[in-house]
């Protein structure tokens, strides 16, 4: 085995800890299949007002200074053992910049909290002493795993370090980048000739995402297509002439995101009534799940509806999910097909009331529940035969994964990470069994009806629907794999630095 490593992983938040998006699903999941690889992990998170009210074991590890916006602020280092996370936890508790209520990014108003330049400068600052081993923790890192802009200034930083570890920044979510004025620049103390196009000057603003993404040893994103895509004007918001520069010095590499296969398992889910696995009750079990969901959504006669197919649809309801193709074509599929659709979310206005009045139309087959459930999430994986998401752009995805595990073939716009999980039943797929789901190819309404036509085409035939299903549940989508890929890059050799 390769030496063991000394990983700090820098992220914003932290799942089960707190919560707002799928960063905290990676920053609890990689590093505990670090840990399981063999590696000296340690997750290194801002001590919110929220995290510190929910743990009940901490123990103080040492104090430092850090230099923030024309003042000096004194931080504690503090350990917590959090169950379902197999690193420690080590919370920078700088109570002028975290303890407050609420949201990690957003006021009680809903809008950014007016200091967040600092509060995430500041917090930055503090993982390159905890890194450099100058924070009397007695550890020395030799990897620092960056995430979002949040931490996007320390792969800079550590640019100014001399034996620095090496550095890696994930790209999660390119629309946020995190951009602060020139004043606040100057106040943080960074070094002038930063303050350029090619340093992490952004159109007069300063942007921690792109000091991030101009400055790391690697910049990973969470699927390889989602690396190919991000390059491109339409989705690169600006930081293209970055992105394709890392990626034409071979610095910008897509690694897949795994899925928590303990809490999204079919055989020990304990949110559904019916467990199944590949080997037993994938048909049976699955069936009775769905009756029981078609009796909860209030469907007069389930029992009768066992033959008949039922598509899903879990997230949210904006542009970007594609909802807007869906809607377009809704009223056909119900008229011209024999099938049933349940829809879990919550988002734009105007596409929930056009759901909600579609659902009126047809009460007996359109199923709509507006809001989020964690049961009824996991119901619709298990109880529905076909899931669907035809996102416009996915830099990863969730559920295509959950889907594919729970039996449930997915119906995806070929994109980000869609693309790279979900195999289309072409009748070549079929014949050598990688067909596992359905995709379109172009994000318009008459592509996605097709794909949908397609699938319930299949699903009349039972040894065909039985063999994707079964194919999409074999594939491994745990974090083992994700976790070897990033533990390749971190030993990477680095020939020139930058």
């Amino acid at each position: 085995m390769a030496k063991k490593q000394r990983i700090l992983f820098a992220s914003s938040e932290v799942y089960p800890l707190i919560k707002t998006g799928g960063l905290a699903d990676v920053s609890g999941g990689l590093p505990s299949a670090l840990v399981a690889l063999g590696h000296d992990v340690k997750v290194i998170m801002p001590a919110y007002q929220q995290v510190m009210n929910n743990l009940n074991k901490v123990s103080v590890l040492s104090q430092f200074d850090v230099g923030g916006c024309g003042r000096t602020l004194r931080v504690r280092v503090l350990q917590a053992k959090v169950s379902g996370l197999e690193a420690p936890v080590w919370l920078i508790d700088i109570p002028e910049l975290f303890n407050r209520p609420g949201n990690p990014y957003l006021a009680a108003d809903g809008r950014d909290w007016w200091d967040n330049g600092e509060r995430f400068g500041v917090f930055s600052k503090a993982v390159i002493e905890v890194a450099m081993n100058r924070a009397g923790l007695n550890w020395q890192a030799d990897v620092v795993h960056a995430n979002d802009w949040q931490t996007g200034l320390v792969p800079a930083l550590l640019t100014l370090e001399t034996a620095a570890p090496r550095s890696v920044f994930t790209v999660h979510n390119m629309a946020y980048a995190g951009l602060f004025p020139k004043s606040f620049f100057d106040a943080m103390w960074l070094p002038w000739d930063w303050w350029q196009p090619d340093g992490i000057e952004f159109y007069g603003y300063m942007s921690m995402l792109k000091a991030g993404i101009r400055y790391a040893d690697w910049v990973t994103t969470v699927s390889p297509t989602y690396a190919k895509e991000m390059c491109y004007p339409e989705f690169a918001y600006g930081l293209e002439g970055v992105l394709q520069q890392r990626s034409a010095q071979g610095r910008l590499v897509g690694i897949l995101n795994g899925i928590d296969d303990h809490e999204w398992n079919p055989a020990t889910d304990k949110y559904i009534s019916y467990n199944y696995s590949a080997e037993k009750g994938r048909v049976s079990e699955k069936t009775k799940n769905k009756t029981l969901l078609l009796t909860l959504l209030g469907h007069p006669a389930p029992e009768a509806m066992a033959q008949v197919p039922l598509i899903g649809l879990v997230g949210r309801l904006v542009d970007q999910k594609g909802i807007d193709l869906v809607l377009d074509q809704l009223p056909y599929w119900l008229e011209k097909h024999n099938l049933n659709m349940v829809v879990v979310g919550t988002g734009m206005t105007h596409y929930e009331q056009a759901l909600l009045n579609l659902s009126y139309r047809f009460p007996d087959r359109l199923f709509v529940h507006l809001g989020y459930s964690e049961t009824l999430a996991h119901q619709v994986e298990a109880g529905a035969d076909m899931f669907l998401m035809p996102s416009r752009f996915e830099p990863c995805g969730l559920n295509q994964m959950y889907s594919l595990a729970y039996g449930t073939p997915p119906i995806v716009h070929h994109t980000g990470g869609l693309a790279d999980t979900v195999v289309n039943a072409t009748a070549a797929h079929i014949a050598d069994k990688t067909a596992n789901g359905f995709v379109f190819y172009d994000p318009n309404p008459y592509a996605l009806t097709a794909a949908v036509e397609h699938a319930i085409e299949l699903y009349n035939k039972p040894k065909t629907w039985q063999q994707i299903q079964k194919t999409g549940m074999n594939r491994a989508s745990g974090w083992q794999t994700s976790a070897q890929a990033y533990l390749n890059l971190y030993l990477q050799e680095l020939d020139h630095g930058h």
